[in-house]
């Protein structure tokens, strides 16, 4: 009986393990294989808890470049209020082409976590004035606000929001931080 078992079982690893490798490239017969099914922004977003720190494919249409060298874009999903920060990283930048086009991207979904001390660390560099600045002025990049839900215009506006929805995050579920999903790209192309 324990042999049948563990034959059986052998026999469902075996099956398991070759209908889970999806690879991209050729089969053992020569033939073409198609790439693995990308996620689309949604699915990333409603799955980023589970998803953090893990390699992922996701596909979307690419509705900004950063205008500081490219080195961020960012992807839309089924609405403009489903949208996600891709950074370059180690690719340098993006192709302007990127912009209005579907975009596939590899890449490693990363979690960004804004609480007090988050905050606090910007307020310092603010009254310092080593702030990184993104888009026009202290209101900063309209396409990474809408991203994360920001509807301050100014720095002080900003972080008062976020210390708003912190407050009430946790009295909600006790958490006292926002988390905030972003994507390395480790590589990309344009579909469309």
């Amino acid at each position: 009986m324990k042999t049948r078992f563990m034959i059986i079982m052998a026999a469902m690893a075996f099956v398991f393990t070759s209908c889970g490798n999806n690879n991209t490239g050729t089969n053992n017969a020569g033939q073409a294989q198609e790439a693995p099914a990308a996620l689309d922004i949604d699915q990333v977003l409603a799955s980023a808890d589970s998803l953090a720190n893990q390699e992922i494919t996701m596909e979307g249409i690419c509705t900004h470049t950063c205008k500081h060298g490219a080195t961020k874009i960012f992807m839309m999903g089924s609405d403009d209020t489903k949208t996600i920060r891709v950074e370059a990283a180690g690719l340098g930048s993006f192709d302007q082409k990127c912009i209005n086009n579907i975009v596939r991207v590899k890449g490693i979904l990363r979690e960004e976590r804004v609480d007090e001390a988050y905050l606090q660390r910007w307020e310092t560099s603010v009254a310092a004035s080593t702030a990184e600045q993104h888009g026009d002025g202290e209101a900063g990049c309209d396409t990474e606000k809408a991203a994360r839900g920001e509807t301050g215009n100014t720095v002080e506006e900003r972080i008062a929001d976020f210390r708003q929805k912190i407050a009430a995050r946790k009295e909600a579920t006790g958490k006292d931080y926002l988390s905030f999903y972003f994507v390395e790209a480790l590589a990309y192309e344009i579909v469309e």
